[in-house]
């Protein structure tokens, strides 16, 4: 996170004193008793020149308004969070992003709508080290645990449909997962599983990806994506157009399965069918497993006074310009 703050913000009082003493200085101006008549140069092309004198003193005071600020020393606070070491919870979120995840049902598509929602989760769990593994007919992990979640984030945003060979190996997104977690020493292993349809690539067995998780201590939070009916899906492409073309079709997703990887590892099995109780199911983990580690919050301050103190002496060089060079008379 970023905030604005000033290190040294009794100097902006200086900016309270500074239209103070602007009127003192023309209430008393305007008390003298010595005038002095001259000559009256309205009628001529260089009266708004000559006016200019009533109004150049204004710069200096702006220059010292300037000044103040930049005495208060302005800020800007980058705070980073970083979790204890092997105290906290590590997690891996396992995405499927097979074609059928380009589905309509939620809008624009599932996997716009899931990156969407991934991505805020994220945001929630700033203390824990998290990893990502999508998968398709194949599986792939472009992110070990870690706490750069901004890196995390930037991943799960530019997942495409196209990035893995077709298919949905549920067992082995899971084992790819549980492979990430295996030597974690965390208080607390989860993975979060998201799929769409039914096994049907891949080399591993989801269930045995499933005892594999329960022998290493990982819970497993499975979640079926996807209406309960008919959903629009991607059948084939346009040969004219080279897009989509999209019929209605039955959503099948193995609900038996998932409950089943959820119970043999003390996880649970959520049905999201549209965006709101997908947001709802991660809300819900988010509750479920919370970190009650104390973490450092490191701090870097970036100076920004230099900003004002140009300006104060844009205002000053202004000034003299003003008088010596346009209006060419003293103060």
């Amino acid at each position: 996170m970023s905030d604005w703050n000033f290190s040294d913000p009794l100097w902006l009082y200086g900016l309270i004193a500074i239209p103070i003493a602007f009127t003192m200085m023309v209430v008393l101006r305007s008390k003298r008793m010595n005038h002095y008549g001259y000559s009256q140069i309205e009628g001529t092309g260089k009266y708004w020149v000559a006016s200019l004198k009533n109004y150049t003193g204004i710069l200096s005071w702006l220059a010292m308004g300037s000044l103040c600020i930049a005495l208060a020393r302005p800020q800007t606070t980058q705070v980073n969070q970083q979790p204890s070491q092997n105290l906290g919870i590590d997690m891996m979120l396992a995405l499927d992003i097979s074609t059928s995840m380009l589905a309509k049902d939620l809008k624009p598509n599932r996997l716009e709508a899931l990156k969407e929602v991934a991505t805020d989760y994220v945001i929630r769990r700033n203390m824990d080290r998290i990893g990502l593994v999508i998968y398709a007919g194949e599986s792939y992990s472009p992110v070990p645990l870690t706490t750069d979640h901004s890196l995390l984030n930037e991943q799960i945003r530019s997942l495409q449909y196209d990035m893995l060979d077709g298919g949905t190996a549920i067992g082995m997104g899971l084992s790819t997962a549980a492979n990430r977690l295996a030597e974690s020493a965390a208080k607390s292993k989860i993975i979060i599983l998201l799929t769409d349809g039914e096994n049907n690539a891949g080399l591993v067995d989801p269930i045995q990806a499933g005892e594999l998780c329960a022998s290493l201590g990982i819970k497993v939070y499975t979640i079926g994506l996807g209406t309960n009916g008919i959903a629009s899906m991607p059948v084939g492409i346009d040969p004219n157009t080279k897009e989509f073309v999209y019929r209605p079709v039955q959503v099948t997703i193995d609900e038996a399965l998932l409950k089943r990887i959820a119970e043999m590892t003390n996880g649970q099995y959520f049905r999201a069918t549209d965006r709101e109780s997908l947001e709802n199911i991660y809300g819900i983990i988010d509750s479920l497993e919370k970190s009650e580690i104390e973490g450092f919050q490191f701090y870097r301050y970036d100076e920004h006074y230099s900003i004002f103190v140009w300006m104060a002496i844009a205002f000053i060089a202004f000034e003299l310009i003003l008088n010596f060079v346009v209006l060419k008379s003293a103060f």
